[in-house]
């Protein structure tokens, strides 16, 4: 899962930075409005910690740029303002959750995999596709209830193909999520091609009822059999 955190204490930054990825969540960070704003226009992300108080403007734009532009981020405001004219104003304009500082960094988590579920999984822990279940929260993929071994970036790539199913993924795209806004600085896409290349192996030897389809010249697209 690729997260955003757009907070301007850096301790508290890196705090939710250190802890998420140990989840082994993929976290990236802005310290401004500015730069979350560039951030926000260039990549997508599974969900946005949003902090209202920036330099240089209110997390309340944001949201507002976000929504209008048609984003489906999960948002969770992130703020030291508790008034609740603060929350509904949030909530009003499409925030998925609020939570107020000082927070404990369990409770955030476990609101990041609350708005994860109740959005894109139907308030389910697991994605289960023909034969195949891929626990989230067991980082598990099965396949008629044998357990398949895979990597970190693996379970990564499956997690995203299978959120997206059956739509048309752009090797860019694939990239930015599993490997952040750093990808700009590799020379070419060969990297995806092994990873994509040792998935397919595996969902092929283990029998599995999906496979992953390359669409020549633009991308990937899972698809079942």
């Amino acid at each position: 899962m690729k997260i955003l955190a757009i907070e301007d204490e850096p301790e508290l930054a890196e705090v939710i930075r250190k802890s998420l990825e140990k989840e082994l969540y993929l976290v990236e960070h802005a310290s401004d409005f500015d730069s979350a704003m560039e951030k926000i226009a260039l990549y997508k992300y599974d969900c946005i910690l949003l902090d209202i108080m920036l330099p240089g403007g209110s997390g309340m734009d944001i949201l507002a740029e976000l929504k209008k532009n048609g984003g489906g981020e999960n948002v969770i405001i992130i703020s030291a303002k508790d008034s609740l004219d603060d929350k509904l104003a949030g909530l009003d304009l499409g925030a998925d959750d609020y939570l107020t500082k000082p927070f404990h960094i369990a409770e955030l988590n476990a609101r990041i995999k609350a708005v994860f579920r109740r959005k894109n999984l139907n308030g389910s822990n697991q994605i289960i596709v023909k034969n195949t279940v891929l626990d989230l929260n067991e980082r598990e993929f099965k396949v008629e209830d044998v357990l398949l071994e895979l990597n970190r970036k693996e379970f990564d790539i499956l997690n995203y193909f299978l959120v997206n199913k059956n739509r048309l993924i752009s090797k860019t795209a694939l990239a930015e999520h599993v490997w952040g806004d750093h990808i700009d600085q590799a020379d070419n896409f060969d990297f995806i091609y092994y990873q994509i290349k040792n998935l397919r192996k595996k969902l092929q030897s283990s029998n599995a009822g999906i496979e992953i389809q390359s669409v020549y010249g633009v991308g990937y697209k899972l698809t079942e059999l």
